[in-house]
């Protein structure tokens, strides 16, 4: 570390400090750096629809967030200082990291499916996360960026893999796809899907704002199912006869769902990322008949996830129209109040120049 920054012994931070909606900027002690941790210099971080909970302090993020933690999980910076054991990673090196910490010895974790190990602590969520001048995670979180990559790119590769690993669950080439739900990894799904092969994609959602969004990024037929739109109407449009190939459940909602199971071709493959609530149903009977298949989705693939999104980027994978709003980080309520609107994209906070 720098002689300049050697004695710095606090940082700003934006913390959940009472059990009340709303964060506020604070100052906090800095990170401790652990033999096998790596401190990071945020440059950049995104909000996420996790963060949004915190911040509405809703029934989840009041039964989880330790109040009198800083949050966020979403980063890109530059590595500060690494612990004694670390010789993976260097002082300059850019990095984004995975933020899952994951405990390395239950049966998930031996059998590499590291992404759902029962003990995982969430960065921002069970532990202090990015939204702050530094980050001290272990090194085997750290992911390096490539110099091509830009910082704010970097910052969102989270949902992104969440995309990633929910579209590339299923083989994609020349199938015919269908999304339920256009937020914002809904719609980088769309472009996730047209980058591996999909021969069409079809995207539904309620607003015409995440709509376009979704088109930007690449989908061939968007669905707006308030305004009497239809997915039959798609379906005739593209010429699809006989349902869709891959279907991808984004928005959690119970009606999407049976959308889904509706206009599924025979033998389709499912992934279902978004979270259904209690109680909602699912038409068992036509989902054996039809021989569907479906994969419930957690996270990214560790670390397979990351390898195979940062690759699709650094070939022609762009999702940069997804970041709508660029703000420092001391301008964090706007920030949150255009994700509440919901017409935004991802909003990235400036940390660090």
């Amino acid at each position: 570390m720098a002689d300049s920054e050697s004695n710095i012994s606090r940082m700003k931070a934006l913390v959940k400090t009472k059990a009340a909606p709303e964060l506020e900027l604070k100052d906090v002690p800095m990170p401790e750096v652990g033999a096998n941790d790596v401190l990071i210099k945020i440059y950049k971080t995104a909000i996420c629809g996790t963060d949004l909970h915190i911040w509405n302090w809703d029934a989840w993020a009041q039964q989880t967030i330790p109040v009198g933690m800083h949050v966020g999980h979403e980063f890109c910076g530059i590595i500060e200082k690494v612990g004694s054991a670390v010789t993976e990673y260097h002082p300059g090196e850019v990095v984004s990291g995975e933020g899952h910490i994951v405990c390395g010895h239950c049966h998930n974790c031996r059998k590499g499916n590291f992404h759902l190990c029962p003990n995982t602590r969430g960065v921002g969520v069970n532990r202090p996360g990015c939204f702050a001048e530094y980050l001290s995670i272990p090194q085997s979180n750290v992911i390096r960026i490539h110099k091509d990559m830009p910082m704010e790119i970097a910052s969102i590769l989270d949902p992104l893999g969440n995309a990633t690993h929910t579209a590339l669950s299923w083989d994609l080439v020349g199938e015919d796809v269908l999304i339920t739900g256009a937020g914002l990894i809904g719609s980088m799904a769309a472009a996730v899907c047209k980058k591996a092969g999909a021969k069409s994609v079809t995207i539904t959602d309620l607003s015409d704002y995440r709509l376009n969004l979704a088109r930007t990024l690449g989908a061939d037929r968007t669905v707006n199912v308030a305004t009497g739109d239809s997915i039959e109407k798609a379906r005739e449009n593209l010429g699809i006869d006989e349902g869709y190939d891959v279907c991808l459940e984004m928005s959690g909602a119970p009606a999407c769902l049976k959308d889904i199971i509706r206009h599924s071709a025979y033998g389709a493959n499912i992934s279902l990322l978004g979270i259904q609530p209690g109680g909602s149903g699912i038409d068992w009977n036509t989902f054996v008949w039809k021989g569907l298949k479906m994969k419930g989705i957690y996270g990214r693939e560790m670390f397979g996830t990351w390898q195979k999104m940062s690759a699709m980027l650094r070939s022609g994978l762009d999702v940069s129209p997804i970041i709508t709003h660029r703000l420092h980080y001391t301008d964090f309520r706007e920030g949150f109040e255009a994700m509440k609107s919901g017409e935004s994209g991802k909003v990235v906070l400036t940390w660090a120049e």
